[in-house]
């Protein structure tokens, strides 16, 4: 089976300097990366003035922004898919997502996979004015309010967190809808995966616990009337688990799992600056081709 190869954009080690962002995209695209994937936070906490805070990430951690950063993805690039892994939509504004993610949608030429995910840290949430304990829930209705604004002149939508009354998007997107892709690995989120999604991004390990969870999934997609084997799985290896040999070793326990896509990931591994980051890319899509 063929799997796509994604390079995930090294977020946390690339500096403010948008002619390195211009040449790892490039370089990605060179080597011959199917996609590029890139995170989403918003705000960093400040770890030693917040008692029990234990992210994995805190405000010294570097998160250039999601749609901006795609928006210039795709305008020094031609032809690479581009995805957000995994933008944390409920801390959103529904409505800002679906107008920001059509526009990337035209300006990269109908590149553009959102991934989505509830994220993991509720000092950001208060920051944004959203509400952590309902994320979940959130999130479900947030995808059908979208899918409705990328295909619809004019929509009215009475949710329970959303409301929107004769008002739509324009421009549209170039795909009607975008394609969307859920991350995590909670019951609830392969619950709207397969009812909302068209693949799923486990975040872990090619172990007997993905296993597990693509068999429930496969169950979920079954019980909305789809077909497990129509459906995408983007499995992350990340830099720091290995070197050539183990990145190949995982990609194919990962393809035996089912993956179609394979995402390389170097963000705070330890890779190093921008000529390692190209390296280890090379590196990576020469071993598991």
């Amino acid at each position: 089976m063929n799997t796509q190869l994604g390079a995930f954009f090294p977020t946390r080690d690339m500096p403010a300097d948008r002619f390195q962002i211009r040449d790892w995209a490039q370089a990605a695209e060179a080597i011959g990366f199917d996609f590029i994937e890139v995170a989403d936070h918003v705000l960093g906490a400040d770890r030693a003035a917040l008692a029990g805070f234990e992210g994995p990430y805190d405000v010294d951690d570097a998160f250039h922004e999601t749609f901006v950063t795609l928006s210039y993805i795709a305008a020094v690039t031609s032809k690479v898919g581009l995805a957000s892994g995994v933008l944390i939509l409920p801390q959103r504004q529904t409505a800002l997502v679906a107008k920001q993610a059509a526009q990337v949608d035209i300006l990269c030429g109908g590149r553009l996979r959102l991934g989505v995910g509830v994220g993991w840290n509720p000092v950001e949430y208060a920051a944004l004015g959203q509400d952590w304990r309902v994320r979940g829930r959130r999130q479900g209705e947030q995808i059908e309010l979208m899918n409705r604004l990328w295909t619809e002149r004019a929509v009215t939508f009475e949710g329970r967190f959303d409301q929107v009354r004769h008002a739509g998007i324009k421009p549209l997107p170039i795909q009607r809808p975008i394609p969307i892709w859920f991350g995590g690995s909670a019951d609830g989120a392969l619950r709207r995966a397969a009812k909302y999604g068209q693949g799923w991004i486990p975040l872990g390990n090619p172990n007997a616990r993905a296993a597990e969870q693509l068999a429930t999934l496969h169950g979920y997609l079954r019980a909305e009337g789809r077909d497990p084997r129509a459906f995408g799985v983007e499995a992350w290896i990340r830099s720091a688990k290995g070197k050539s040999d183990d990145w190949r070793a995982q990609a194919e326990r990962w393809r035996a799992l089912g993956a179609t896509h394979l995402t390389f990931y170097t963000s705070g591994q330890g890779v190093g600056a921008l000529d390692d980051q190209i390296k280890a890319m090379r590196r990576f899509a020469e071993a598991v081709r």
